[in-house]
C-alpha cells in the first residue's frame, strides 16, 4: 500500500530534534522556524515534556471518557487560570478542526439559528464544518459547501453589522490572527465592534486561536491584545506540544448536555500528561514574554529589500510579504541555509518559530535571508 500522495514534501528526513534545531536522517542541523505549523510552542524534546510523557506511559496511556480523569481537571483548572478565563468550561477533543466543529455545532444549538458569518483569507481546517468556513473553494466538496456561510472582508464593520442585524446569525468565527490566508490581523476597533454586534444581536462569537494562542503573540490569546472576550475559543495545536490534542473553551451561558458532545481519544492520560507539562514550560521559562521580545526583534531587523513589500504580525506569527512567489526562495533557505520556514499563499514566508527561539538564532535566520536575496 502507498500513502495518499496529498502532501508536497521538501527531501528531508528528520530523525532527532531539540529547542529550535532539527536534525536529518545525514546528520544535517536545521533551524526549525515554523515549528510543524506552530505546534512546537516550548521547543522539540523540552527535558519536562519529555520525562511526562515517558513516566505517564509507563502507567496509564488510554482509558476512554466513561472514568474518572483528574490530569484533565487538573489540565482545565491551570489553563483557565493561566489564560484569564476561570470561569469558562472546556470540552477537549483531539485537532484544532474538531474544535472547530464542535463550537459550530454548540453555537447552533444555542441560538437555534444555521448561519455562520466567517472572513475572506479565513482558515479553520479541511472537515466538513471547518472547510464551509474557510475561504478556499478548491478544499470543499459538494458535501461542505451546504452549510449556509456568509463570507466577509476583515474588518468590514458595515456589512458584518447588516448581516447581524437580521438576526438569523448563529456565530461569527474568526482568527485571532489569520495565519494561512497571510498573517492578517484584525483592527482592535473592529474586534471590539464585532463583539459588541455579537451581544446585542444574540450571535455567538467564536475565536479561534488553533495558531494564534497559546502564548504565540506575546499574550495567551491574540484577542486578548484588542481586550474583548468570546462567547468559544477553539484551541488545538501547540496544546501538547506534538501529541494531537484539541479543546473548545466554552462561556458559563452554555448549557452541557450529556450525549450531545463527544470524543473517543480527547483528553487521554498520555496527552493530559504532555499538555500539563507544555503550561509547565510556558510559565517557568517565561514563554509568552520571549515571544513578543524575539518578534519584535525579528519583524525590526528582517533585511531592507525591494522584493519585500511588507512585513507584519505579532509577536512569533510573523508574514514576510514577497513582491514575488516565495517557493524559491524557501527552497533555498532550506537547501543553502538549513533554514525551515512555512509559507501563506504564493507570496508570503510565514515564520512561526518555537517560543524558546533566542536572539541568536534570530540572527542566524536573518543572515540567512540576506545571503539569500
Amino acid at each position: 500500500m502507498d500513502l495518499f500522495n496529498v502532501y508536497s514534501l521538501f527531501n528531508v528526513t528528520p530523525v532527532s530534534a531539540h529547542d529550535c534545531t532539527i536534525v536529518d536522517n545525514k546528520g544535517h542541523e536545521y533551524l526549525d522556524m515554523y515549528a510543524g505549523h506552530a505546534v512546537v510552542n516550548i521547543g522539540h524534546n523540552h527535558p519536562k515534556y519529555v520525562s511526562a510523557i515517558t513516566e505517564q506511559a509507563k502507567q496509564l496511556t488510554f482509558c476512554g471518557t466513561s472514568m474518572e480523569n483528574p490530569l484533565q481537571k487538573k489540565f482545565a483548572e491551570r489553563l483557565g487560570k493561566m489564560s484569564g478565563y476561570p470561569d469558562y468550561s472546556l470540552f477537549l477533543c483531539n485537532t484544532g478542526a474538531e474544535s472547530i466543529e464542535n463550537a459550530l455545532k454548540m453555537a447552533s444549538f444555542h441560538t437555534g439559528r444555521q448561519r455562520v458569518i466567517a472572513f475572506k483569507r479565513s482558515y479553520h481546517g479541511r472537515t466538513s464544518g471547518a472547510a464551509a468556513v474557510t475561504d478556499n473553494p478548491s478544499i470543499q466538496s459538494l458535501y461542505n459547501r451546504v452549510h449556509k456561510v456568509i463570507f466577509v472582508d476583515l474588518n468590514d464593520i458595515a456589512t458584518l453589522t447588516r448581516e447581524l442585524e437580521t438576526q438569523k446569525v448563529a456565530a461569527v468565527i474568526i482568527e485571532g490572527i489569520q495565519g494561512t490566508g497571510g498573517v492578517h490581523t484584525p483592527s482592535k476597533e473592529f474586534m471590539q465592534q464585532m463583539e459588541d454586534l455579537c451581544h446585542k444581536t444574540g450571535t455567538v462569537l467564536i475565536l479561534d486561536e488553533v495558531q494564534s494562542g497559546y502564548g504565540r503573540t506575546g499574550k495567551f490569546f491574540a484577542h486578548q491584545w484588542a481586550g474583548i472576550k468570546p462567547d468559544l475559543i477553539c484551541i488545538g495545536k501547540p496544546m501538547a506540544n506534538g501529541l494531537p490534542c484539541g479543546g473548545v473553551m466554552i462561556a458559563p451561558q452554555f448549557e452541557a448536555v450529556r450525549g450531545r458532545y463527544g470524543t473517543t481519544f480527547g483528553g487521554n492520560h498520555l496527552t493530559m500528561a504532555a499538555a500539563n507539562s507544555v503550561l509547565d514550560v510556558l510559565e517557568e521559562d517565561k514563554l509568552m514574554a520571549n515571544a513578543l521580545a524575539m518578534g519584535e526583534f525579528l519583524k525590526e531587523h528582517i533585511p531592507a529589500s525591494s522584493r519585500i513589500k511588507d512585513v507584519r504580525g505579532k509577536g512569533l506569527m510573523i508574514g514576510i510579504e514577497f513582491r514575488e512567489p516565495v517557493a524559491p526562495i524557501r527552497q533555498k533557505l532550506l537547501t543553502e541555509k538549513h533554514v525551515i520556514t512555512g509559507s501563506a499563499g504564493m507570496n508570503v514566508i510565514r515564520l512561526l518559530p518555537p517560543l524558546c527561539i533566542t536572539q541568536q538564532e534570530c540572527y542566524a535566520f536573518i543572515n540567512a535571508l540576506k545571503a539569500v536575496l
